[in-house]
C-alpha cells in the first residue's frame, strides 16, 4: 500500500498529462462512465471538452484536426458501442494518413470475460484499421502507452493509433513517482527524412533534361507543409503542377503553374511524371493513366506505396519538403548529391518547356469552355456547376472549404480552387460520407480565425447532421451548403446504367428535406435558393450572420458530375 503521505495521481489525469504533453489542445468525446476521469484530467491540464452527438463525429473531428493544425488529434468514446461507433472515422483517417489518437473505454480486469456492461474485443477490432492498437495494463503506464500511441501515429506515414483503458486502470491512484509522466519535446524523434542522395540527384538530372514533365502534388505535401519547397520547384524549374486531396491549394489559383482540367492530357503526354506523396489507388487509375513511355517517378512518406500496383522508374522514400528542396538545389547547379556531380545548367532547363505549358493551358481552357454554359446556366432545378461556380467565386483566401457528398462534390473538384495551402478538406481515399459537420467543428476550433464554408450533399449531411447542434452549442460559424436534389445521386447514376431507367431509384431515393428549417431549428441561420441568382446573395448573407449556417440549395437531379460517369465501377 502507497504512504499515505505520498502524492497520488489517477489514470484519467496520467493520460491528459501525456495528452498535454504532445500539444493536445482540445478532445472530442461523447461521455460515458468507463471514461469520464480523463475529463476530470483534462479539466486541470486546460484541455477544452468538446462533447458531441455521436462518437463518428468525434473520431472525424479528431482526423480533422490533426489535418488543419499539423498535431494529432484525440477523441476519447466509451466502451461497446462507444467504441464501435468511432470505428468508421478511425478507417477513414487510416486510409487518409491523418495521426490521430482514439481512446476508448474498457470493464474493469476484475471483470475479464465475465461479461461486463459493454465489454468487447477493441483491440482486436482495431488492429487492422491503425498503425497501433493495445490495452493499458496498469494505471503507472498510462502516460507512457499514450506517448508510445502517438509515437506510433508518426511511424512511415501518419496514421491513427488505438488505446483501451480499463475502467479500474483509469480510475485507480498510484504514486507520481512510480509513473512515467513524457516531458514534451522529449519522447519522440523528428521523422523527417531527406531521401536517397542519389536518387534525389537522379530526380534532378531527370527534370533537367525532360521536355514534357508533370507533378502530381499530394495530400503530403500538406501533411509535410512542403508548401514553400513544390512552389520553389515547380516555378524554378517551369514544371506544369496538378494537386489533389489536401495538395490542393499548395499553388494559387491563376499562378502559371498551375493546372487543373487538363490532368489526364498530361498523363497521356508527358515524358516525365513526378508522383508527390499519392498512391496509385482508385483515384489515379492504380497507375494505369499515366503513359506507359513516360519515365515516372514517385516519392512518398511510406516504403510500402512506392511502386504498389504500378512499376516505377525511380521511388525516393522521405519527407515531401526535404525531397523536393534537394531535387531544386541539384537541379539548379547549387551541389551535387551522393557523390554525383550536378548538371549544370543556368535554369534547368525552364526555358525550353515553355511550349508544353502552353499546350496544356490549350487543353485547360477547351476543358473550361466546354463546360462554360453550365457554369452560367440559369437553369431551376440549379445545375450542379452553377452551385459551384458560385461557390468558388465566394471564396476568399481564408476560407478553408470542406466537401462532403458524392456527385456534388465531384462537382466542386473540377471548379473549385482553395486559394491558400491546406485550405481544402475531404474525405479522403476512403470516401467516407458524413465528415462535413465533424470536419467544420475541428477546423473552426482549430483556426477560429479562418472562414469555414462547406458543402454537403443531402444524403452525406444526414448521416452526422444533427451535430449542427454542437456546432451552435459552441458557437462555432460556418457557412454550409446543402446541394439537395432528394437522391444518393452518385450510386442512383450507377444503378441506372447498369439495370435502365426503371430500376434506377431502388434504395437511393431520399425524401425533399428543407435543411434550412433544420438549421433554424437548431439555432442557426437557414436559407432556401431556388433560382441561381438567388446563391450568391445567400451565401453573404450566411457569413454576415455570423452562426453556423444551412442554405439548402435545390439542384437538379438529373445532371452527374463527369467523373461520377466515368467510375470504372459501372462499367
Amino acid at each position: 500500500m502507497p504512504d499515505d503521505s505520498q502524492e497520488l495521481i489517477s489514470g484519467g489525469h496520467l493520460v491528459a498529462k501525456a495528452l498535454k504533453a504532445e500539444g493536445v489542445e482540445v478532445i472530442y468525446t461523447l461521455c460515458g462512465g468507463h471514461i469520464i476521469d480523463i475529463y476530470d484530467g483534462c479539466v486541470d491540464e486546460g484541455i477544452d471538452v468538446i462533447d458531441v452527438r455521436h462518437e463518428q463525429v468525434a473520431a472525424h473531428a479528431a482526423d480533422g484536426y490533426a489535418r488543419i493544425t499539423g498535431k494529432p488529434g484525440c477523441a476519447v468514446v466509451t466502451a461497446g458501442p462507444g467504441t464501435t461507433d468511432a470505428v468508421t472515422g478511425v478507417a477513414n483517417a487510416f486510409r487518409a494518413e491523418s495521426p490521430m489518437l482514439l481512446i476508448g473505454g474498457q470493464g474493469a480486469h476484475n471483470q475479464h470475460k465475465m461479461g461486463s456492461l459493454q465489454d468487447l474485443p477493441h483491440v482486436d477490432m482495431m488492429a487492422p484499421i491503425t498503425k497501433f492498437a493495445a490495452t493499458v495494463p496498469d494505471t503507472a503506464r498510462a502516460a507512457d502507452m499514450v506517448s508510445m500511441a502517438f509515437r506510433e501515429c508518426f511511424h512511415g506515414a501518419p496514421g491513427p493509433s488505438f488505446l483501451e483503458i480499463p475502467r479500474d486502470v483509469l480510475d485507480a491512484k498510484v504514486p507520481v513517482d512510480k509513473a512515467r509522466v513524457p516531458q514534451a519535446g522529449h519522447y519522440r524523434a523528428s521523422t523527417r527524412n531527406a531521401g536517397d542522395p542519389e536518387s534525389v540527384q537522379k530526380l534532378a538530372d531527370l527534370l533537367v533534361q525532360a521536355e514534357k514533365p508533370a507533378i502530381l502534388l499530394g495530400s503530403q505535401v500538406w501533411t509535410t507543409r512542403a508548401t514553400g519547397a513544390a512552389t520553389e520547384l515547380v516555378r524554378t524549374l517551369n514544371v506544369p503542377a496538378y494537386m489533389n486531396g489536401a495538395g490542393r491549394g499548395t499553388l494559387p489559383p491563376g499562378d502559371p503553374h498551375h493546372f487543373q482540367l487538363s490532368r489526364r492530357y498530361a498523363f497521356s503526354n508527358a515524358d516525365l511524371i513526378v508522383i508527390v506523396g499519392t498512391p496509385f489507388d482508385f483515384r489515379m487509375g492504380y497507375g494505369k493513366r499515366l503513359s506507359p513511355d513516360a519515365t515516372v517517378v514517385q516519392i512518398d512518406l511510406d516504403y510500402r506505396t512506392v511502386g504498389k500496383n504500378r512499376d516505377v522508374d525511380l521511388g525516393i522514400v522521405g519527407d515531401a519538403g526535404l525531397v523536393l528542396s534537394a531535387v531544386t538545389q541539384a537541379a539548379s547547379g547549387l551541389g551535387g548529391f551522393g557523390g554525383v556531380p550536378p548538371i549544370r545548367h543556368s535554369n534547368g532547363g525552364a526555358a525550353k518547356r515553355k511550349e508544353w505549358l502552353d499546350e496544356l493551358r490549350a487543353a485547360e481552357q477547351a476543358a473550361i469552355e466546354k463546360r462554360l454554359p453550365n457554369l452560367r446556366s440559369d437553369a431551376s432545378p440549379i445545375h450542379p456547376y452553377r452551385l459551384v461556380s458560385e461557390i468558388n467565386d465566394f471564396l476568399t483566401e481564408d476560407s478553408i472549404y470542406i466537401g462532403d457528398g458524392g456527385d456534388i462534390v465531384t462537382f466542386s473538384g473540377q471548379v473549385v480552387q482553395p486559394k491558400s495551402p491546406g485550405h481544402w478538406m475531404d474525405p479522403g481515399p476512403l470516401g467516407t460520407l458524413g465528415v462535413g459537420v465533424p470536419f467544420v467543428m475541428a477546423a473552426k476550433q482549430a483556426r477560429p480565425d479562418k472562414e469555414v464554408v462547406a458543402l454537403f450533399g443531402d444524403g452525406a449531411f444526414s448521416l452526422t447532421g444533427w451535430d449542427f447542434e454542437t456546432l451552435v452549442r459552441f458557437d462555432l460559424p460556418f457557412v454550409g451548403i446543402v446541394g439537395n436534389n432528394s437522391s444518393m445521386n452518385q450510386i442512383r447514376y450507377g444503378q441506372k446504367a447498369k439495370y435502365g431507367e426503371e430500376r434506377e431509384r431502388v434504395g437511393n431515393t431520399l425524401g425533399d428535406v428543407p435543411y434550412d428549417q433544420f438549421a433554424r431549428m437548431l439555432g442557426g441561420h437557414g436559407e432556401e435558393v431556388r433560382d441561381p441568382a438567388d446563391i450568391g446573395p445567400a451565401l453573404r448573407r450566411a457569413r454576415e450572420s455570423g452562426k453556423p449556417s444551412l442554405i439548402n440549395v435545390w439542384v437538379d437531379p438529373d445532371a452527374y458530375a463527369p467523373g461520377t460517369m466515368n467510375q470504372t465501377m459501372y462499367k
